[in-house]
Protein backbone atom coordinates (compact mmCIF):
# COMPACT_ATOMS: atom_id res chain seq x y z
CA UNK A 1 0.00 0.00 0.00
CA UNK A 2 2.77 2.42 0.92
CA UNK A 3 4.34 2.10 -2.54
CA UNK A 4 1.08 3.27 -4.12
CA UNK A 5 0.89 6.24 -1.78
CA UNK A 6 4.53 7.12 -2.49
CA UNK A 7 3.81 6.99 -6.23
CA UNK A 8 0.84 9.32 -5.78
CA UNK A 9 2.97 11.74 -3.73
CA UNK A 10 5.60 11.88 -6.47
CA UNK A 11 3.14 12.26 -9.34
CA UNK A 12 0.61 14.62 -7.76
CA UNK A 13 2.19 17.57 -9.58
CA UNK A 14 1.29 15.91 -12.90
CA UNK A 15 -2.05 14.22 -12.15
CA UNK A 16 -4.92 14.75 -9.76
CA UNK A 17 -4.78 12.79 -6.53
CA UNK A 18 -8.35 11.69 -6.99
CA UNK A 19 -7.79 10.15 -10.43
CA UNK A 20 -4.59 8.39 -9.33
CA UNK A 21 -6.34 6.97 -6.24
CA UNK A 22 -9.12 5.66 -8.45
CA UNK A 23 -6.65 4.14 -10.93
CA UNK A 24 -4.56 2.54 -8.16
CA UNK A 25 -7.65 1.38 -6.27
CA UNK A 26 -6.89 3.18 -3.01
CA UNK A 27 -9.09 5.62 -1.13
CA UNK A 28 -8.17 9.27 -1.34
CA UNK A 29 -8.87 9.64 2.39
CA UNK A 30 -6.38 6.83 3.05
CA UNK A 31 -3.79 8.65 0.96
CA UNK A 32 -4.30 11.94 2.82
CA UNK A 33 -4.12 10.11 6.18
CA UNK A 34 -0.84 8.51 5.07
CA UNK A 35 0.53 11.87 3.90
CA UNK A 36 -0.26 13.56 7.24
CA UNK A 37 1.35 10.83 9.36
CA UNK A 38 4.61 11.43 11.19
CA UNK A 39 7.54 9.29 10.02
CA UNK A 40 8.01 6.12 12.07
CA UNK A 41 10.83 5.73 14.57
CA UNK A 42 12.55 3.34 12.15
CA UNK A 43 12.44 5.87 9.31
CA UNK A 44 13.72 8.66 11.57
CA UNK A 45 16.61 6.47 12.80
CA UNK A 46 17.54 5.48 9.26
CA UNK A 47 17.59 9.14 8.16
CA UNK A 48 19.78 10.00 11.13
CA UNK A 49 22.13 7.12 10.31
CA UNK A 50 22.24 8.18 6.65
CA UNK A 51 23.47 11.64 7.65
CA UNK A 52 26.16 10.15 9.88
CA UNK A 53 27.26 7.62 7.24
CA UNK A 54 27.50 10.39 4.66
CA UNK A 55 29.54 12.58 7.02
CA UNK A 56 32.01 9.79 7.84
CA UNK A 57 32.33 8.87 4.16
CA UNK A 58 32.97 12.50 3.16
CA UNK A 59 35.56 12.97 5.91
CA UNK A 60 37.41 9.97 4.51
CA UNK A 61 37.34 11.69 1.09
CA UNK A 62 35.35 8.75 -0.26
CA UNK A 63 37.96 6.13 0.60
CA UNK A 64 36.07 4.30 3.37
CA UNK A 65 33.80 1.43 2.48
CA UNK A 66 31.05 0.06 4.69
CA UNK A 67 33.34 -1.87 7.09
CA UNK A 68 35.43 1.19 7.93
CA UNK A 69 32.42 3.51 8.07
CA UNK A 70 30.74 1.08 10.48
CA UNK A 71 33.89 0.92 12.62
CA UNK A 72 34.01 4.72 12.78
CA UNK A 73 30.31 4.88 13.71
CA UNK A 74 30.92 2.29 16.43
CA UNK A 75 33.70 4.50 17.85
CA UNK A 76 31.16 7.34 17.86
CA UNK A 77 28.79 5.19 19.93
CA UNK A 78 26.38 4.11 17.17
CA UNK A 79 25.23 0.50 17.09
CA UNK A 80 24.64 -0.46 13.47
CA UNK A 81 25.32 -3.47 11.28
CA UNK A 82 27.68 -3.42 8.32
CA UNK A 83 24.80 -4.49 6.07
CA UNK A 84 22.77 -1.46 7.11
CA UNK A 85 25.72 0.85 6.44
CA UNK A 86 26.28 -0.78 3.03
CA UNK A 87 22.59 -0.40 2.19
CA UNK A 88 22.61 3.28 3.15
CA UNK A 89 25.79 3.87 1.14
CA UNK A 90 24.21 2.28 -1.94
CA UNK A 91 21.15 4.51 -1.61
CA UNK A 92 23.26 7.66 -1.42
Amino acid sequence: MSARYEFIAVEKANFSVRSMCRALEVSSSGYYDWEAREPSERVRRRCDLALKVKAVHQRSKGTYGSPRVRAQLKRMGETVSEKTVASIMQEE
